[in-house]
């Protein structure tokens, strides 16, 4: 019998959990090509097998016969008789249309976005993003002069924050609230569930011009397009004015003090007195305890160049921009909602 614990408890030894932690990529890789590939949305009417696949996606037909049976190992798909593959039910959730838009998730973080990470020593060495250095610009400029990439982004930020906007609706009372002006606020995920809840509040949407692009369709799936106005501007340069309620989703995290403290004077030039701030991120705890903004904010220091904060650093960065943080609203999901107000 063995006296070492993780013999005891079948847990792997912690070498082997440090090598099963950098080899996760490989996985990554390859659930990337399948996305990337559209291989769920070639075998959606029957099985295939590599052969008759790889004339028409123009692949080396025993090479996809791998990926196919690394994918099927995984979960993915299935293999049938003549070598022939299905897709299971997790597979079916890779095909284009499919809830929770894994496809476009995929897409956006494993392939373009994967560069920045290669250059992690780079902004451990000098604070600058990985990004910038991988690709020659800023990640937003990237996805401004990208359509292609900036349209799958869009998706994978509804897919990769999808429990997170009825987790906010439902923890936070939304309802006292005549009109909430959505900074930032992408493609309308998060304003058409709020708008969704409470019928008497009215929204507008403001952010770039190539962001809003694909926010009617959105809104009008919702069933909320006839509540919302739709803005196109730059929160470095003002925002809409006259809102008793702002909102900021997964914005002051992509960006340092700085330029953060400039989105929020222009909010505190906009809010009505008696109005209140709300900003939607991960709260980091203190100490060791685990928390996904953890990891979270390493992908903030190598691509946008922001931080996720603590509650007392959120306290802070407010106060220097003229608000007070009044409290911090924990929800379902792991964002919570800070509330800060005039001060």
């Amino acid at each position: 019998m063995s006296d070492h614990p993780e013999a005891a408890s079948g847990a792997l030894p912690p070498h082997a959990q440090l090598i099963h932690m950098c080899i996760a990529s490989w996985v990554s890789a390859v659930v990337y090509a399948a996305a990337k590939l559209g291989l769920a949305d070639q075998l959606a009417t029957e099985p295939k097998n590599a052969a008759e696949l790889a004339g028409p996606m123009r692949l080396h037909a025993p090479s996809l016969h791998r990926l196919m049976r690394t994918l099927a190992s995984l979960g993915i798909l299935t293999e049938r008789d003549a070598q022939r593959f299905a897709v299971t039910s997790l597979g079916e959730a890779l095909k284009a249309d499919a809830p929770g838009s894994a496809r476009a998730t995929l897409i956006a973080f494993g392939g373009t976005f994967w560069h920045g990470w290669e250059e992690i020593l780079y902004s451990l060495e000098t604070g600058n993003t990985g990004f910038d250095k991988a690709h020659g610009m800023p990640l937003f400029e990237y996805l401004s002069q990208h359509p292609a990439d900036a349209s799958y982004f869009n998706e994978a930020m509804v897919g990769f924050h999808g429990n997170e906007p009825p987790a906010v609706a439902q923890a936070y009372d939304f309802s006292r609230f005549k009109n909430l002006v959505d900074v930032g606020g992408g493609t309308g995920n998060l304003l058409a569930t709020i708008l969704s809840r409470h019928g008497a509040t009215r929204g507008v949407l403001f952010d770039r011009p190539h962001v809003v692009l694909e926010a009617p369709s959105l809104l009008k799936a919702r069933g909320v397009e006839d509540r919302v106005m739709i803005e196109a501007g730059d929160f470095f340069e003002a925002v809409p004015a006259g809102g008793d309620a702002y909102v900021l989703s997964h914005v002051i995290h992509d960006w340092n003090e700085e330029r953060c403290l400039t989105i929020l004077g222009h909010c505190r030039k906009a809010i009505t007195p008696d109005g209140r701030l709300l900003i939607v991120e991960m709260v980091l705890p203190a100490g060791d305890t685990p928390h996904p903004g953890k990891v979270l904010d390493m992908v903030m220091l190598v691509f946008p160049g922001g931080q996720e904060r603590t509650e007392a650093e959120y306290a802070s960065l407010l106060g220097k921009a003229g608000f007070r943080l009044s409290r911090v609203v924990p929800t379902a999901s792991a964002v919570s909602v800070v509330e800060a107000v005039p001060s």
